[in-house]
């Protein structure tokens, strides 16, 4: 779904039978809308000309148009909504690649549920096996904590170590402490990733190193980005730490865009391959709205924290959250036979809240679907009889259960039996 064009429509006016040029011109849409108007608000961007008395007149509204989404040169990407999960835009999101030290993403949010369950002591210590440090020899080449065998080493540091430095050697340590191997630790990433709906990863090592085995896909780094800020807040923060000093040697985090002054980036982790290229999984946060932007296959580091930013940038400009309904509040109501009340109401369980390009709120389009023609009690409070959907453009948003907001009980005997009547007719 690389482009993206919402257009609400041109007006020309005329006076008589003479264009009026002047109503043209000003009725032009402005593509760029939005960005001027951040522009703006900052107080940056083009200095309008001044403004004449004619000029401060009521203005007819131009309609938005957004621009088509932004392409890269790269593998594939995706730009998620946090709150929502909704997916902006994006490239072949289920393609599958080699996400690279992308995969100590789920290396730490394993630890990460280890301290959060209290099963592990963040400031206990680990003696690094013979294991661990031996595979320096095979981590050369690749990035490294720089811990040593036989001594004592804080959890909490190997944690950082994983997450600012990623350290190859430190996800083996962290692996051989709590899983005895680490295809035992493996095994506990890809529970995770089933549970967290990682439909097309599978996991091989603890820390990206090629394996044909290893692999995921745009969409399901951005689900594991979106898990770990949700799951692990404390763990999270870690990602936004600039760098980290061990054994005295002092190593700076990947991710340029955390220096950027220019986009709130808080997080979260980069990976490269020589096979597939250079990996961000990046997120930012302004207002009330967070998004994670998930990029695979850029041809440098300096590549792939431009597009990260450029889709960020894209997406804080031209969506806007839209809440359609409160929670609660009736949006159906329907008959009941058999029970002691003769309606029930629906109603969406929990607020919805849907991402949609900034001025398209009249196009959205809802339907429903009820489970039943005809409801027959007894019904409780919270019981699903139904589904909500909302559409844009043909493109499914988002869809939420239809709940029962009342109880309805059986009826009395006599009430039940003229409603058998009745429905012996209608049905």
């Amino acid at each position: 779904m690389r482009t993206l064009v919402v257009a609400l429509g041109l007006s020309l006016w005329t006076a008589g039978a003479a264009l009026n040029i002047a109503a043209a011109e000003e009725s032009i849409p402005d593509p760029f809308a939005a960005v001027r108007a951040q522009q703006q608000a900052s107080g940056t961007g083009v200095t309008p000309p001044p403004t004449s008395d004619a000029a401060l007149a009521p203005q007819p509204v131009a309609p938005i148009i957004i621009p088509e989404a932004p392409s890269f040169n790269a593998e594939s990407w995706v730009l998620m909504d946090y709150a929502t999960g909704q997916v902006l835009f994006e490239h072949e999101q289920h393609k599958r690649i080699w996400p690279a030290s992308l995969t100590k993403m789920m290396t730490s949010y394993v630890l990460g549920m280890e301290i959060k369950a209290k099963r592990l002591d963040p400031e206990g210590y680990i003696t690094i096996p013979e294991d661990a440090w031996a595979k320096n020899n095979v981590f050369s080449d690749s990035s490294k904590m720089f811990i040593e065998v036989g001594k004592k080493v804080k959890v909490s540091d190997l944690n950082k170590g994983i997450v600012i430095q990623s350290g190859n050697d430190a996800c083996v340590a962290i692996a051989l402490a709590l899983a005895g191997s680490e295809e035992g630790f493996v095994s506990v990433m890809n529970t995770y990733a089933k549970q967290l709906g990682l439909n097309n990863t599978h996991f091989s090592n603890v820390h990206g190193l090629f394996d044909e085995q290893n692999y995921s896909t745009a969409y399901d780094m951005a689900l594991l980005g979106r898990a770990l800020i949700r799951d692990l807040p404390d763990e999270y923060k870690l990602y936004s730490q600039k760098e980290f000093t061990y054994n005295g040697i002092k190593q700076y985090n990947r991710n340029r865009l955390l220096w950027d002054k220019s986009i709130n980036v808080d997080g979260i982790k980069t990976g490269h391959l020589s096979a597939v290229g250079y990996n961000l999984v990046a997120s930012s946060q302004q207002n009330n709205m967070r998004l994670i932007a998930s990029l695979i296959g850029a041809k440098s580091e300096s590549d792939r924290a431009a597009f990260c930013k450029q889709m960020l940038d894209y997406g804080f400009r031209y969506f806007e959250t839209y809440t359609p309904f409160e929670v609660g509040k009736t949006l159906l109501t329907r008959e009941v036979r058999m029970g002691d009340s003769d309606m029930v109401n629906l109603s969406v369980a929990t607020t919805i809240n849907l991402m949609i390009p900034r001025g398209t709120q009249q196009s959205v389009k809802i339907n429903y679907a009820l489970t039943q023609s005809t409801f027959v009690a007894p019904i409780k409070t919270g019981d699903q009889l139904g589904i909500i959907e909302f559409r844009l453009n043909d493109k499914v948003l988002a869809k939420y259960p239809l709940v029962a907001t009342n109880t309805v009980n059986e009826g009395s005997f006599f009430s039940r039996m003229w409603d058998k009547i009745v429905m012996s007719f209608t049905n």
